[in-house]
């Protein structure tokens, strides 16, 4: 593959870094002490999914995580740091884009009817699935370092 500046793998990893570093953006933003304390995010997932057409995202919602708000909060967040890091410093990168391919699914889903993010998560998605079958932990990546995922 012919390109300029750097090759294919090198592209694919400045790819997966950017990713990483948009995941990292997502978790620097949010306010943790009311995602936990308040339960800000949660609370608004829950607005959004009472009102949602599907059933299976409302039955899905209230199965899931409005028994246990302040996990939930917790898993999110938390969620998107690991992701993060996993993709800058390529660790465990194939399980960091599926992480990160099923959380943006899960966000687009529940926020389907919502413009505000939809732009968002398609293209953190697709960047996940390029990211993914395009191997991108092949170089510049702690799993290229220790052989890992070949």
């Amino acid at each position: 593959m012919d390109s300029i500046w750097l090759g294919g793998a090198e592209w694919l990893a400045v790819l997966r870094i950017g990713l990483g570093l948009w995941w990292l953006e997502s978790w620097r933003h949010k306010d943790r002490k009311a995602w936990f304390e308040r339960g800000t995010g949660i609370n608004w997932a829950a607005g959004i999914a009472a009102k949602h057409r599907w059933n299976a995202v409302r039955s899905g919602f209230e199965v899931m995580v409005a028994p246990r708000p302040r996990t939930m909060a917790y898993v999110v967040v938390y969620a998107e740091l690991a992701i993060g890091l996993g993709l800058v410093a390529g660790f465990l990168t194939p399980i960091a884009l599926v992480g990160g391919l099923l959380l943006n699914v899960l966000y687009f889903t529940l926020m389907i009817h919502e413009v505000a993010e939809q732009g968002q998560n398609s293209m953190m998605a697709l960047m996940s699935v390029v990211g993914l079958f395009g191997m991108s932990w092949q170089v510049w990546s702690l799993d290229a370092a220790v052989g890992w995922f070949g």
